[in-house]
């Protein structure tokens, strides 16, 4: 591992592009890294995102920290391609611990990294170039530049299209794919998702947006004519009684407060929707549910016994039961980060892929987490509706 600590040292620095660690020797635990450099209060660092099947990592460290934590991730993986200003390396590890470093020089001119305000990171939609909608939303200047006070829904923009983007195999090419955005708002993600999958990926979509503020969606539906978006408009009305489809490729649901979440998501899974997007908010309702008559109450009241402690615990186990029901369903879930703690608390992601398969020891957790708890979460009630009738 001695020529691979070489090649680290000699690259992380501040003409460091990015670097992506793959093929791991085994198929459980972390099966992927990215690299990629940031600032941190005028020093140079570099986040390391981990991903396992079902979660995301990020650690920021330091270069020679950094350094040092890839080594330690390059005894499991047996690939890593690294890019700095000048240069792309491959690095291949054989079953046996051989290492083959490839390098080749890189094609054109590279500008430098800009690492101010975490700009270093290429976004699907780049700045510099104009896009309509962004423009109209308040978001990118006429010619194309981000305004600084919306550099933060600028970014989550973008980071909600990647999490599309690793799903696009999920979606045919050859036909016209339904997406359903329940509580879209203002449609930030809405449009952004027509103009990502439509005009720059080219696929054939009809989306529809489903909110209960008219005036927003009168609003929503005028700028989609005025884009000549066909396939995308927006309808008042609420999730719970939504009946407008039979079949959905994918649901999107963004901080639909407390139960509205459950109810996409069951409409979602009785659709069998390919692709579920979620982004919780508010959860209550499993905060007014566990009391002391629960099980497991005094087990867990060095939380429980305080108000704030017992309302984030519950809304953290509404979203780990959302998911284990989504598995239970022939979902393969994720809990991934949405955007950064500091932007917004409700920062959790909820992806789900149909796998048709249920993920074995799923229900059996559910229950006896609602067993120690005495609990009775909203999305199963749904489900076992749906199962009945």
């Amino acid at each position: 591992m001695e020529t691979i600590k070489k090649l680290l040292s000699d690259i992380l620095n501040i003409e460091f592009v990015q670097a992506v660690l793959s093929n791991p020797r085994k198929k459980e635990g972390i099966l992927k890294v990215k690299v990629r450099p940031i600032e941190k209060k005028g020093n140079l660092f570099f986040q390391l995102e981990s991903f396992t099947k079902t979660q995301a990592f990020h650690e920021n460290l330091d270069p020679i920290s950094a350094r040092d934590r890839l080594l330690e991730y390059m005894e499991e993986f047996r690939q890593m391609q690294a890019s700095t200003v000048h240069m792309n390396y491959t690095v291949l590890v054989s079953k046996k611990g051989k290492v083959t470093i490839q390098k080749k020089a890189s094609k054109g001119s590279v500008r430098p990294v800009e690492l101010s305000h975490n700009r270093s990171k290429k976004y699907i939609l780049e700045e510099g170039i104009p896009v309509p909608f962004l423009q109209d939303l308040g978001v990118m200047t006429k010619d194309g530049k981000i305004v600084h006070s919306r550099f933060d829904k600028f970014r989550q923009i973008n980071r909600f299209l990647e999490f599309i983007e690793d799903i696009l195999p999920k979606l045919e090419k050859d036909r016209e794919i339904t997406i359903l955005d329940f509580g879209c708002g203002k449609s930030y993600l809405t449009f952004a998702m027509y103009y990502y999958l439509h005009v720059l990926k080219e696929y054939d979509i009809r989306i529809i947006g489903l909110d209960l503020k008219s005036d927003v969606i009168h609003h929503c539906n005028e700028l989609s004519r005025k884009y000549g978006y066909d396939k995308l408009e927006f309808l008042v009305g609420d999730i719970a009684d939504y009946e407008g489809v039979r079949e959905v490729d994918m649901v999107v649901t963004l901080h639909a407060c407390d139960t509205a979440t459950d109810f996409a998501l069951a409409k979602a899974v009785g659709w069998n929707a390919k692709v579920i997007l979620s982004v919780p908010c508010c959860q209550h309702e499993l905060n007014g549910q566990m009391q002391r008559e629960g099980a497991g109450y005094d087990k867990l009241a060095p939380i429980l016994d305080y108000g704030l402690l017992k309302e984030r615990f519950a809304a953290l186990l509404t979203d780990g039961l959302r998911a284990k029901y989504l598995e239970q369903s022939g979902y393969e879930t994720q809990v991934l980060e949405f955007i950064d703690m500091e932007h917004t608390p409700k920062n959790i992601l909820l992806r789900a892929v149909k796998t048709n398969q249920a993920k074995q020891g799923s229900e059996s957790q559910v229950w006896e987490c609602r067993k120690f708890l005495g609990i009775d979460p909203m999305l199963g009630v749904l489900l076992d509706k749906g199962t009945e009738s």
